[in-house]
């Protein structure tokens, strides 16, 4: 029985994202992600400046005179949400945490998907795989797919984002647009991410805390990895000990730019003390243009 808190948070969450489809994201959606497949429409008779390759053989032989196979851009596209629920999901310090933040960007991108007639489906992940949902239409299968992110209890505490590319691979052979939702506090799926990327269309979404890219000055303070539960005690009122905190937070930041762009994946990054409307707003814009 899913608690009523819930079914209150999911309807809030459609009511919010549907207006925002509705308002801004739907034709954004539909011409960043429209089908990048091709599949056959009809054939018609060889016209001078048609490419050879096209030629269907077949029908040009019972016919006596050439026919070429005419290809129409696939409409319908399969979307994946894949979602990190690691222990360190659950951390926010200012209105929100970054799994809530996941969840309304998880009904956002489901409620353009279902609009534009795509299938939707979901892999939640932490150390392992949590749950699959098969990709389907509808918007009763997208209200499932949100109740699942928000009602979801992780099994796990640590992030293993190498082992659900290599799921989404198996489970998912067609070519989809994959939207790859976490803080990315992991390491090592560098491989796997070149080899889904070359199957599918992924767009990492990170999603960040301020307080975990600088410290507040407040004196000595224990900090615990939520994923590992190890703990530091350290004086943040010591200026090298921010300036080293944040040097570190930097770093990483910049080595998931780097290894993002050395395998063209799309990034767009989310800090839980602004909007998350603005940057994906950008990043359709960008794509938009792109695909012009």
């Amino acid at each position: 029985m899913i608690p009523k808190e819930i079914l209150k948070k999911v309807k809030r969450i459609e009511i919010q994202t549907r207006g925002l489809v509705n308002d801004v994201f739907s034709g954004e959606y539909h011409s960043v992600f429209k089908g990048r497949g091709m599949e056959f429409s009809e054939v018609r008779e060889y016209l001078p400046g048609d490419d050879i390759r096209t030629i269907d053989w077949n029908v040009t032989a019972r016919m006596g005179h050439p026919f070429v196979k005419i290809f129409e851009e696939e409409r319908e596209l399969t979307v994946m949400l894949v979602v990190d629920v690691s222990s360190s999901s659950a951390f926010g310090t200012v209105a929100q945490m970054k799994s809530e933040i996941a969840a309304e960007i998880c009904a956002l991108l489901a409620f353009s998907a279902i609009k534009n007639n795509d299938k939707v489906g979901l892999i939640i992940f932490s150390e392992g795989i949590e749950k699959f949902v098969a990709p389907k239409k509808g918007k009763s299968h997208v209200l499932r797919v949100i109740r699942e992110v928000l009602y979801h209890q992780p099994q796990g505490s640590r992030t293993d984002i190498g082992q659900a590319l290599e799921y989404l691979s198996k489970v998912s052979r067609r070519r989809s647009v994959v939207f790859l939702i976490s803080d990315f506090l992991s390491s090592g799926y560098e491989k796997a991410l070149q080899i889904a990327n070359k199957r599918h269309d992924i767009v990492a979404i990170s999603l960040t805390d301020p307080r975990e890219l600088e410290l507040p000055d407040v004196g000595f303070i224990e900090l615990e990895d939520a994923e590992t539960g190890e703990t530091w005690l350290l004086d943040s009122a010591d200026e090298g000990t921010r300036r080293a905190f944040s040097k570190r937070a930097q770093q990483g930041r910049s080595g998931r730019q780097k290894l993002f762009r050395s395998m063209n994946v799309d990034q767009v990054e989310i800090n839980t003390r602004a909007s998350y409307v603005e940057p994906l707003i950008r990043f359709f814009k960008m794509r938009a243009k792109r695909y012009r």
